[in-house]
């Protein structure tokens, strides 16, 4: 069991109107450390590409603790919180921390590996599932595709007219 952490340097463009870290740039952060942690474990967009699989987010949410603010450091870290049996699902837990060790937020995103030929689900590769077994957290959970169902919010198509 590992935390990988990634380092930021928090840049004028990150900040909102209030002057502390904007809420797109959580986003940002914690996209930016997934790609950062597949890189780092030789699963870049090279081999992505060569095992036509990719990483697709479904659910993302957050809680805020602490302000982050222009200039300062901040590591994100990346552990996998919870898995499918296969590995097609998964979901990752971010945590935010100033170097002093101040916990300032944390993220839980929820996703899936899809074949990027029929655009549907599929099992990672073994070396995927290799990463991701030693990223697991001390309280793995075991999800499977009824977890998907408990996420907040489901499709409500609209009648197109309302936008005439």
């Amino acid at each position: 069991m590992s935390v990988y952490y990634h380092k930021f340097e928090v840049r004028w463009s990150d900040i909102d109107a209030n002057r502390h870290l904007g809420n797109s740039t959580y986003v940002d952060y914690c996209s930016q450390t997934r790609m950062a942690f597949l890189n780092k474990n030789k699963i870049g967009l090279t081999q992505l590409n060569r095992w036509g699989v990719g990483p697709v987010m479904l659910h993302e949410r957050y809680s805020f603790f602490k302000e982050i603010y222009a200039d300062q450091t901040v590591f994100v870290g990346l552990e996998v919180s919870a898995i499918s049996e296969d590995g097609s699902i998964y979901q990752f837990v971010h945590k935010f921390y100033l170097p002093d060790g101040t916990h300032c937020a944390t993220a839980e995103a929820t996703g899936v590996w899809i074949d990027m030929m029929l655009r549907k689900t599929t099992t990672p590769p073994e070396d995927i599932m290799e990463v991701m077994n030693e990223y697991k957290s001390a309280n793995i959970q075991i999800i499977s595709k009824e977890f998907l169902k408990t996420l907040p919010f489901r499709p409500e198509n609209i009648d197109s007219e309302i936008f005439k």
